[in-house]
């Protein structure tokens, strides 16, 4: 179980990451905090273009940075958005999330409340990658 100080401190970290944002398009800022299974934790924030299909989301700056790390295996993110609302993960992100932590408990707040989701309840009848395989 997770302890009341490590949920605050990987909170806060997706928090500082926040602060990073570049949303100068829609000011909308969003802030991610990836714990390893050694627990190191690995932030990103959503970087904007003003083409938008080029935009990537706060969590898959933590998980890519945590890649291009070595790492591998990962227990939970948190995710701070705007306005002290819950802000879970887009479809694109759970699924490149699920793609490289299937297990990853995912934790929200809106600045008073936290909320713990397994992924796998945010993505059910995920693509996985026994569909891309050949028999």
């Amino acid at each position: 179980m997770l302890s009341k100080n490590r949920l605050t401190h990987l909170i806060q970290s997706a928090r500082k990451a926040k602060s990073f944002s570049q949303a100068k398009y829609s000011n909308f800022n969003v802030g991610a905090a990836l714990e390893t299974s050694e627990g190191e934790i690995f932030t990103g924030c959503n970087i904007e273009s003003s083409s938008y299909g080029l935009t990537i989301c706060a969590e898959r700056v933590a998980l890519t940075k945590a890649l291009s790390e070595g790492k591998l295996n990962f227990r939970r993110m948190a995710i701070v958005g705007p306005n002290n609302d819950f802000c879970p993960p887009c479809g694109a992100c759970r699924q490149l999330l699920y793609d490289y932590a299937a297990d990853l408990v995912i934790i929200l707040t809106d600045g008073k409340n936290i909320e713990q989701f397994p992924l796998a309840e945010l993505l059910p009848h995920a693509f996985e990658e026994t569909k891309l395989r050949k028999k």
